[in-house]
């Protein structure tokens, strides 16, 4: 590692900033350069460890109530909970939601109170790790950046010095 001077150094020649005006993904980055570190991470697994129980729930509930597999059972049961209390029950009289299904409404109210809220936690749970992986991908691409501008740079450096020890060598065997 060669410190903060060559933080400095590599900020104006590269970025054309000073240290202090760089933003945190610029920084992360000069600094992995610095210390000759590999930048390039996988969001998926650092926003996994970051989630809490609530955010593993939330994108469960997400996961499955959004799903075709919910919404085909969900039907069948909507049409099995009807046809209980129109057809079959009421035949003996003991049918406990009859038409028009107050307390099916009630359920149906319920759900959709309690899972709408919890898929928006999942979609800012999913924003949040896409603004994570957006970040990394910037972070890695501007590390590439930089590493073939200073690959360009020794290119420029080992043609002069090239072309200087060619001059030398002609100048030597000109009699």
């Amino acid at each position: 590692m060669n410190g903060p001077s060559h933080l400095k150094d590599l900020a104006r020649h590269y970025l054309h900033k000073d240290t202090h005006a760089l933003g945190e993904e610029e920084l992360n980055v000069l600094e992995s350069i610095d210390a000759h570190t590999p930048i390039a991470r996988d969001a998926t697994d650092i926003d996994d460890d970051q989630a809490s129980f609530g955010d593993r729930m939330s994108d469960r509930v997400a996961a499955v109530g959004g799903s075709w597999g919910f919404i085909i059972m969900f039907t069948v049961v909507l049409i099995g909970w009807m046809l209980l209390n129109t057809d079959v029950l009421v035949h003996w009289g003991l049918e406990f939601d009859p038409y028009p299904y107050v307390f099916l409404n009630l359920m149906l109210s319920t759900l959709a109170a309690i899972q709408a809220p919890i898929i928006m936690m999942s979609q800012n749970r999913q924003a949040a790790k896409d603004r994570l992986a957006a970040s990394h991908d910037y972070e890695v691409n501007l590390r590439a950046e930089l590493e073939i501008m200073r690959l360009h740079d020794k290119l420029d450096a080992l043609r002069a010095e090239n072309s200087l020890l060619t001059r030398m060598v002609l100048e030597r065997e000109r009699p």
